[in-house]
């Protein structure tokens, strides 16, 4: 009787949602957050790192009359019965640290934190149980510099990894203007299921179009499967307003204000939404961040019932095709705002916060596609072959020799001849392999082959014999010379992917 599996012996297998990564991936992310955190540093963020697990009252995931934790999230009892979980991102961490420590830490709190987070949601193509987020959050202050600068942070962030203005927009919107917007409409705060209708209606507005929002603010619509989606059952005249909301298309962020304004006349908390708009465009205007980089947007919705004040989104711009093969604009890849109620929960006080969060995973998928990751796999070490294991302790001194050179170095470690070897420097993506031989110990010179050269090289060979006698992606050196010859290979890659 045969079978895949041994007895006694696990399948290696991965759970659904999750993913391995590789080294190329593994660089490309680091090498990402690490210009994202200069830019965090630059405007005196500090590093902060909290516990993946958390109790899960401070997530605040029980649905109501449930004894068990539910809203996607991941959760486990320990030995006192306590529920803990997973946390699903990394704002409410912070929010149990500033309750936990504010009499020790300085206030106002700046603080950035990347890291892994976790939700118990049905994974799909491209969408993941597991994945990164890089947040910024200043904690402790109601100014709305501190909303200006998370845009500034954001648009800096995007600039560093070489996303160039016109790839990329800030987008801002503040949730009291909306509700002003409401209120004038004839919603009432109280009515949570109407106000909730509208605003998940005006967050399809760039997936679905106007119309098919008209029809979700009136009595609902099919969609692309014949499913019936409800709609919010407003009165014509309420759905003519939110739609003249929608259709605010004026590019000066002053110009906004003054519709929003009129569109929010005798709402209190509309026209106090408004007002923190225009102070956050006052703070931008000042430091010179112009309508190319942020812009106020009146269909921003997002987290429908947790910020309290100005919201933002960063989206890239650039075109490119879904899995149905239709062009679009890549889309949101950071979003955030205003959440002055998060820490009340703590400690019984409203405490003012703002802060964005970055999806890592995201960003790199729009990095790649935009070619920005080339080039980071140089980092990948010099293999020194191992001709005659007569001289093992020799290759092991060049490994070294290279190390304290500060050039990333390994002695072939495995089993078989050269060809084998330098399949393995290839497979590594290696730059330069350093090959020596009982007669190159001899004469005190050791061949240095130039492996990215050769692969371009090979690609256009016709006499495959020819070219192996004049290897032109080979040079012989003094052994002396060992660790300024392979510098100088490496810095030529190094100024090429610089250009």
């Amino acid at each position: 009787m045969s079978s895949d599996r041994i007895e006694g012996r696990p399948i290696p297998r991965l759970p659904k949602g999750l993913r391995d990564t590789f080294a190329n991936d593994v660089l490309a992310r680091r090498h990402t957050i690490d210009k994202i955190r200069r830019v965090y540093e630059n405007y005196g963020f500090a590093p902060l790192e909290t516990s993946a697990i958390e109790y899960v009252e401070t997530l605040g995931k029980f649905l109501p009359e449930s004894s068990t934790p539910a809203g996607g999230i991941f959760a486990f009892q320990d030995e006192d019965n306590s529920w803990l979980a997973l946390r699903y991102d990394l704002t409410a961490p912070l929010s149990r640290i500033f309750s936990e420590y504010r009499k020790e830490i300085p206030q106002p709190f700046r603080r950035y934190q990347v890291g892994l987070v976790w939700r118990n949601e049905k994974p799909g193509p491209g969408r993941f149980r597991e994945f990164y987020q890089f947040d910024i959050d200043t904690v402790g202050t109601p100014s709305m510099a501190a909303d200006a600068e998370v845009c500034c942070v954001l648009a800096d962030a995007l600039e560093a990894l070489d996303i160039a203005r016109g790839d990329y927009i800030i987008k801002v919107n503040n949730r009291k203007a909306l509700n002003g917007v409401l209120e004038v409409v004839g919603i009432s705060p109280d009515d949570e299921d109407t106000s909730l209708g509208v605003l998940r209606a005006i967050d399809k507005l760039d997936r679905l179009g106007l119309s098919a929002i008209r029809e979700l603010l009136g009595k609902g619509r099919v969609d692309e499967s014949g499913d019936f989606m409800k709609g919010a059952n407003l009165r014509e005249e309420q759905i003519q307003l939110i739609v003249d909301l929608l259709s605010v298309n004026e590019k000066l962020r002053s110009a906004v204000c003054d519709r929003f304004q009129s569109l929010v006349q005798g709402s209190a908390v509309g026209e106090e939404g408004v007002a923190e708009l225009r102070e956050i465009d006052r703070f931008l205007s000042a430091v010179g961040y112009g309508e190319d980089r942020v812009v106020f947007d009146p269909t921003v919705v997002r987290g429908l019932a947790y910020y309290t004040g100005p919201v933002v989104e960063a989206a890239l711009t650039f075109e490119t095709t879904d899995e149905t093969g239709q062009k679009k604009q890549f889309g949101s890849v950071a979003g955030g705002g205003r959440y002055d109620y998060l820490v009340e929960r703590f400690i019984g006080e409203k405490v003012p916060a703002t802060g964005a969060s970055i999806g890592v995973d995201r960003l790199l998928a729009a990095l790649k596609q935009l070619g920005k990751l080339s080039g980071i796999e140089s980092s990948a070490p010099v293999v020194i072959t191992v001709m005659d294991r007569n001289y093992i302790l020799e290759y092991e001194k060049m490994a070294f020799q290279l190390r304290n050179a500060g050039i990333p170095a390994e002695m072939y470690l495995g089993s078989g001849g050269f060809k084998k070897q330098l399949q393995y420097a290839d497979d590594r993506g290696s730059v330069v392999a350093v090959i020596a031989g009982s007669r190159e110990f001899e004469a005190g010179e050791v061949s240095l082959k130039d492996l990215r050269l050769g692969r371009e090289l090979s690609k256009n060979i016709t006499d495959r014999a020819a070219w192996s006698k004049e290897q032109p992606a080979q040079i012989t050196v003094s052994m002396s010379n060992l660790v300024e010859e392979v510098r100088g290979i490496l810095n030529r890659y190094a100024a090429n992917n610089a250009e």
